[in-house]
């Protein structure tokens, strides 16, 4: 397809990297629950080969990054794969800290310089999620990117979701990415739907789990006013989910 007339087109991935654990089949969960804890392994061999992938995209957002806790060897996985794949800028949302053993966090990589980034924590019954959010273009009609990772539950996702489309409500430019932990059609969801201009995606892919993807959890939620093609899965190491990509054709005066 080609690019549609005064629009760039940008190469976009959503990860839930799994803080480089691997996890190929169901009982690795607790054969494998170590790897959660400790710096072992070879966490830095799956970051280097979910950094190839991120490498061929403009726009990357991540879940599950440690941000420097001991299962990662204190390394900040969101810095490490902007400096091997390339990025010129990156930031990252701290949200779960079990004692410096086991942090998580919502992770941006760009190629476009951000005009402006803020994180947000999400409510929910039990803390530790949230939403980082950047800017690409000047007031509202700017392109605007917005990384969550939802909880398990219900009544958190609708309450989550609610506060994101809050803050995504005046934004006709918008790609919301992440895993959400739900389907598309979940009743939760709607209000997305009716509150912000972002819309249910064309195609329902799964991703979880990434050895016999059945769930289509993970997202990316584009505004009417944005063009994507080429939706599709591709592993990400060996997480647990599959990471989703695509492109998408964003308005010239959107971006900067």
């Amino acid at each position: 397809m080609t690019t549609m007339p005064g629009t760039r087109r940008l190469r976009v991935l959503s990860a839930n990297i799994q803080a480089g654990s691997s996890t190929r089949r169901y009982s690795d969960y607790v054969t494998r629950s170590w790897s959660h804890a400790l710096p072992a392994g070879n966490k830095r061999g799956s970051l280097d080969v979910i950094a190839q992938l991120a490498g061929e995209h403009d726009i990357v957002g991540l879940q599950e990054a440690d941000p420097g806790s001991l299962r990662s060897g204190f390394t900040n996985q969101t810095h490490y794969l902007a400096e091997r794949a390339g990025f010129d800028y990156w930031t990252h949302q701290p949200n779960r800290n079990v004692g410096r053993v086991a942090s998580s966090a919502n992770g941006l990589l760009s190629r476009l310089e951000p005009v402006e980034v803020s994180d947000h924590a999400l409510p929910g019954r039990i803390s530790g999620r949230g939403v980082l959010v950047a800017r690409f273009g000047d007031g509202d009609e700017g392109l605007t990117v917005a990384v969550a990772h939802l909880s398990l539950g219900a009544n958190s996702r609708r309450a989550q979701l609610s506060f994101i489309a809050e803050l995504l409500s005046d934004h006709p430019h918008a790609v919301l990415m992440g895993d959400f932990n739900c389907m598309p059609d979940t009743p939760e969801m709607d209000v997305l739907y009716r509150h912000t201009r972002l819309r249910p995606p064309q195609h329902r892919i799964p991703t979880f789990p990434s050895w016999r993807p059945q769930r289509a959890i993970d997202h990316i939620l584009i505004s009417e006013a944005l063009v994507a093609e080429g939706a599709r899965a591709v592993p990400a190491a060996n997480s647990d989910h599959l990471a989703l990509a695509m492109s998408i054709d964003v308005p010239a005066e959107a971006l900067r």
